[in-house]
């Protein structure tokens, strides 16, 4: 009862933070101490997977001395894998099991024991957290279930911040983009900035923006960041139900493009090392008058957050195209104007 009320009083102390703190490293201090504390361990740790890599890194710590080297496994996410089929993954003896890895430097450390349990976010895991013992023990249902349960505090934690790291990334990218675009009225000169800066922002590989032509039967390319000449020359886009769906408003979001039954020119893309894609349409006003494309080196399958983000994008990029239009029909309609004074003023 008394290990109990430990538990509930460490939790009710890291939900007090949660909800008076948005700095996440403070969170995060406080989580892995009271992790520390409650469970009578000698060291705690964070780590987040870095996907493209399949490593996992350190992202809060606390007990380990600075010579003590963290192992960085490969393949991060069959680990993630195990861990999610047992709930955890329990090593009894870090200084013999292979499980623990460097099982040397853990008992240099004086690392006896270890508990891992993922940290979720949204249904994913996202890392572990991973409690280190100076003696061998094991581990009651309860202190397994105490530590799920802060793991998924720390994932909260960490998705807030994402998410308002993301909202001050959003805000300077539009910023950027409006005060250019508002710089100039050429339709070329602005394109080729608003292509640049969103590939920036993704991190991608390139991005064109291709327009409809006149008579409507195929796309133009306008402007293209990061694609080779040879790439770009390769033939023409076809107008089947891929692009035809974008036209009617969808986006298209291709997870490997090389597999992809929908896709175009797939060894031009593979020389090109193209890996995944995004299809989005470009509108102004009520029509839908091209598409954007993004190219990502990696595999990759854009997430919702960066969807609705491309989306809002395409159609500041359509209102851009728009303003241009409208400056050079005015431009052009002034030109006519004075032409058609000066014939009267022939009169008199």
């Amino acid at each position: 009862m008394i290990r109990k009320q430990s538990f509930f009083q460490s939790f009710c102390k890291i939900c007090r933070v949660l909800g008076t703190s948005a700095d996440v490293n403070e969170i995060l201090d406080l989580l892995i101490q009271n992790v520390i504390d409650t469970m009578d361990g000698k060291a705690a740790c964070i780590f987040l997977a870095d996907e493209e890599k399949d490593i996992f890194v350190p992202a809060a710590e606390k007990g380990l001395s600075k010579n003590y080297y963290h192992t960085r496994p490969k393949h991060a996410r069959k680990m993630v894998e195990d861990i999610l089929k047992g709930g955890h993954i329990f090593i009894y003896d870090a200084t013999s099991d292979p499980l623990a890895g460097d099982c040397e430097s853990k008992k240099a450390e004086g690392i006896a024991s270890i508990l891992v349990v993922p940290v979720m976010v949204k249904d994913k895991a996202i890392g572990i957290l991973s409690l280190y013992t100076s003696t061998p023990r094991n581990f009651t249902s309860d202190e397994i279930e105490f530590l799920s349960a802060v793991a998924e505090q720390g994932g909260m934690a960490l998705e807030h911040a994402r998410l308002l790291e993301q909202i001050r990334e959003n805000n300077k990218l539009f910023f950027s983009i409006s005060s250019k675009i508002n710089s100039s009225l050429d339709v070329k000169k602005v394109l080729n900035i608003f292509a640049s800066e969103i590939a920036h922002f993704f991190d991608l590989k390139a991005l064109t923006i291709r327009l409809l032509s006149e008579d409507k039967k195929g796309l133009q390319l306008v402007t293209s960041y990061g694609l080779s000449t040879k790439y770009l020359n390769k033939g023409a886009i076809s107008m089947g139900r891929n692009i035809n769906k974008v036209l009617d408003g969808n986006i298209i979001n291709v997870k490997d493009a090389l597999s992809d039954q929908r896709i175009q020119y797939k060894k031009e893309k593979q020389e090109e090392e193209i890996a995944s894609m995004l299809y989005a349409p470009i509108r102004a006003g009520e029509k839908i008058i091209g598409v954007m494309t993004l190219y990502s080196g990696t595999i990759r399958e854009f997430t919702e957050d960066e969807i609705t983000m491309v989306n809002a994008l395409a159609l500041q990029g359509g209102l851009a195209i728009q303003n241009a239009s409208l400056h050079l029909a005015l431009k052009d309609e002034m030109k006519g104007l004075k032409d058609d004074i000066w014939s009267h003023r022939m009169w008199f």
